[in-house]
């Protein structure tokens, strides 16, 4: 627990940070091992072996970072998890730059991390391969550079910013809505002069010019992501929140006590204290609350914003003067640490399941869902991690058990990337080929060779199959007990597909 005060032997202001950032490092070494890959993580390793300038669903430095993983890290799932953790403890010492830059001591710097640390989404994230978890980095540099500025800094530090949207651009695309709600807040506040001159624009330029590969993807694939996106919305495939339940799952995502820590420094940034150079930080992230609102947006799409209401917020406290005042920082921070710690078995995959299961039911504090599809005994970020390498030795022994002159021209076609992507991963230690699918980057990489003959058909339902197969054959069930729903089905072999393949495929296509 951080507490006020100069004391000898106490860490400085930066020290604190390190500290607390070396924590969540450690955290994330000693739990990231545990269970299994997630759906998501097999397919990301599956685009960095198909490296390009983007894909249906994504930017592409993720597949990236998943290339340089494989290749210089390893495969492990503790390997294919480093990097996420290294960057969650750099998103921790993030946090404590913005509370130093705006005004805080070794109490705000140590409770503003201290915050980032016990998130629970940033437990989640930082557990995973994804790019949610290199995010936080991309929005929350350009923040800190933009209160350096507003401190009088050196307007040129505009290139800096546009060097961290463009990078951030090419990790995760929703960036622009951090781009669109920094200007705005800038306009809204008195810092609106920072708008002024050629350096903001240079700054653009280079986020512009960072993200033009993608771009070009994007109009050679027809716009490719737009349509995922639509297809989405069209399809209802996400949980939908209102206003008022999008802003209490925020409140439950970032931890309920540190409510008392944001909430704090949303205040403070607005009203007389900070409004002054600080505020558009604070109206940033209104616009930013407000712009995923009415996107309809997944509840976690506004986690990156936190770390500066964090950094606020531990100012604000740290201000607090008086008998009363001391005491009040002092059960704010008891609360933040006590309920952090308790929470973060739900998120961090430390529990064996079954006490896991016990556990979540005696704190009464589930996860929300983000997808209306997801249903299991667990919720999807651990449910997600069960079954794949049991599908695949299934999978395996269906494909063994073909007549050999099936065999050499069997094709595993998988209904969901995740099948697909742990074929590719798995499949190796079995004798299997590489699967292919209808779904996202993997409808693009195309049926390869395979004229349909043979097909094990995974994620497909009988009664369609039968439709364009000559024949259908029921191979085998397949589902863990502690895995998603949908990941429960039986394996089918079609013989005879009444298409070539190639014509068929876009059939198949898969874009949500």
């Amino acid at each position: 627990m951080v507490r006020a005060g100069a004391m000898r032997g106490v860490p400085g202001v930066y020290g604190i940070a390190f500290l607390l950032a070396a924590a969540k490092l450690l955290a994330h070494l000693l739990t990231n091992g545990q269970y299994g890959y997630f759906r998501d993580e097999l397919y990301f390793l599956a685009c960095g072996e198909r490296l390009a300038w983007g894909y249906p669903d994504m930017a592409p430095m993720l597949a990236g970072v998943a290339w340089f993983t494989r290749n210089f890290v390893g495969e492990s799932l503790s390997a294919v998890r480093l990097l996420p953790a290294v960057a969650g403890a750099l998103k921790v010492l993030m946090t404590g730059l913005i509370a130093r830059e705006l005004g805080g001591g070794r109490f705000a710097v140590g409770l503003a991390c201290l915050c980032a640390l016990l998130a629970p989404v940033y437990l989640g994230v930082d557990t995973l391969l994804s790019m949610n978890a290199f995010e936080p980095l991309f929005w929350m540099g350009c923040a800190w550079l933009a209160v350096r500025m507003a401190k009088g800094g050196d307007p040129r530090l505009w290139l800096a910013v546009g060097l961290l949207a463009g990078l951030g651009l090419m990790n995760k695309h929703s960036t622009v809505f951090l781009l669109a709600a920094l200007g705005g807040g800038l306009l809204a506040s008195r810092q609106r002069g920072l708008l002024r001159g050629k350096w903001p624009w240079l700054g653009v330029a280079v986020a512009f010019a960072l993200f033009v590969p993608n771009l070009i993807w994007q109009v050679q694939h027809d716009f490719a992501t737009v349509e995922v996106l639509r297809n989405v919305q069209r399809t209802h495939k996400n949980v939908v929140l209102g206003p008022v339940e999008f802003i209490g799952q925020q409140i439950l995502i970032m931890l309920p006590a540190a409510v008392l820590v944001w909430g704090a420094g949303l205040w403070w940034l607005l009203g007389r204290r900070g409004s002054g150079r600080f505020g558009f930080l604070g109206f940033t992230y209104v616009v930013l609350l407000t712009l995923m609102i009415i996107f309809e947006a997944k509840h976690y799409y506004l986690a990156p914003a936190y770390p500066m209401l964090f950094a606020a917020g531990g100012v604000f406290w740290e201000q607090m003067s008086g008998r009363w005042g001391a005491r009040l920082r002092s059960v704010v921070n008891s609360l933040v640490t006590v309920s952090g710690v308790a929470l973060a078995p739900l998120m961090l995959p430390v529990l064996p399941v079954e006490k896991y299961l016990s556990y979540q039911d005696a704190m009464g504090f589930k996860p929300p869902k983000t997808e209306v599809g997801h249903v299991g005994p667990l919720p999807q970020h651990f449910g997600d991690m069960f079954g794949w390498p049991e599908m695949v030795e299934k999978v395996a022994q269906v494909y063994h058990g073909l007549p050999g002159d099936e065999r050499g021209k069997a094709a595993v076609l998988a209904g969901n990337y995740g099948e697909a992507g742990a074929v590719d991963f798995f499949g190796r230690r079995h004798g299997l080929p590489k699967a292919i699918s209808g779904h996202l980057a993997y409808y693009l990489w195309g049926p390869k060779d395979y004229t349909g003959e043979v097909l094990i058909l995974l994620q497909f339902e009988g009664r369609g199959a039968k439709q364009y197969c000559a024949s259908v054959e029921e191979a085998g069930r397949v589902g863990h007990p502690y895995g998603m729903a949908e990941e429960h089905f039986t394996i089918l072999v079609c013989r005879g597909l009444k298409q070539p393949l190639k014509e068929f495929w876009p059939r198949l296509k898969h874009y949500r």
